[in-house]
């Protein structure tokens, strides 16, 4: 992959990383030895999904790490539904940090996108001594759920509800890869529909397709079906706050809004929060309104003062 920027060609290397049950691919791009930044995407999305970010933050003097997470990509994809939930997702971002291409860094940034702003938030609670600070893009900190998640669904969504649809092993999984290029521009633009149609190039989207086409949707999917299991194994998160700087990045026209409610993040977060709204953009913001994100990210990584 080539990530261009103001003129030059930031290459990024391609790396594996074995983990606790999978072998992630990860982009690589800066100076081993800079301060880490961890990038996580989300549903359906991979480490290409960064792809407007990572040439910025490398030269801005950050070691950028951005995995396939597993199930994704160029990323292993295990068979059990269990080997997905938050405990196994949270320690693939730590392991990156043990492993030769994190240097063994005691602490990164961690920055996600959708699932991977889920991800990360759960990392600042269940690793806060690995975590310098942590932002999240479309999904907000929200305080532990007071029921099990997929009755909350039914009782305020309906049993038509996308998240309850995906429960079921095999059949979301088949009716998504049947037609992964529809699948994909359903998506996007379901997502983002007041967002300009230069914001992804057909050769930008053909390359989802032939990853999701390669891979299927089942290790994706399989992060759903372990939120009932992620709840049940963390009751600890009740009384858990984030007391590291945090930041929320959001489109104020992305469809997913009303099943979020930022205004609880302070429940959850302790420590300095920020809150960021881009006009006009829709769930994909970091793709969609790329420059306005990375000012926004580069604001923040120099105000929790990571050293350069």
């Amino acid at each position: 992959m080539r990530l261009c920027l103001a003129g030059t060609v930031l290459a990024p290397t391609e790396q594996f990383v074995d983990v606790d049950g999978a072998r992630l691919r990860v982009l690589e791009a800066g100076d081993r030895g800079a301060p880490v930044v961890v990038l996580a995407h989300g549903f359906p999305e991979l480490a290409y999904s960064w792809r407007h970010q990572i040439p910025v933050l490398a030269q801005a003097g950050y070691h950028v790490l951005a995995p396939d997470q597993r199930g994704y990509g160029g990323s292993s994809a295990p068979d059990a539904v269990e080997a997905y939930d938050i405990h196994a997702l949270t320690g693939d971002l730590v392991a990156l940090l043990d492993s030769e291409v994190g240097g063994g860094a005691a602490r990164a940034v961690f920055i996600g996108h959708d699932w991977g702003a889920m991800v990360v938030w759960h990392t600042a609670l269940l690793h806060p001594e690995r975590v310098r600070a942590v932002a999240g893009l479309s999904v907000p900190p929200i305080p532990r759920a007071r029921s099990r998640p997929t009755e909350r669904w039914r009782e305020k969504f309906g049993e038509d509800f996308y998240m309850l649809r995906f429960q079921e092993p095999g059949k979301a999984d088949a009716e998504m890869a049947a037609d992964v290029a529809t699948t994909m521009r359903g998506m996007f633009n379901d997502l983002s529909p007041t967002a300009p149609p230069g914001w992804i190039s057909g050769e930008e989207f053909d390359h989802y397709v032939r990853e999701f086409s390669r891979t299927g949707f089942t290790g994706a999917l399989n992060w759903y079906r372990n939120y009932d299991r992620n709840w049940e194994s963390t009751p600890q998160l009740t009384e858990a706050r984030i007391t590291v700087p945090a930041l929320f990045v959001g489109g104020s026209a992305d469809p997913i809004g009303p099943t979020m409610n930022p205004a609880r993040a302070r429940e959850v977060v302790a420590g300095p929060y920020t809150e960021k709204w881009i006009e006009g953009a829709g769930h994909w913001v970091q793709q969609e309104r790329a420059d306005e994100v990375n000012q926004i990210l580069l604001e923040f990584l120099r105000e929790v003062e990571a050293p350069l």
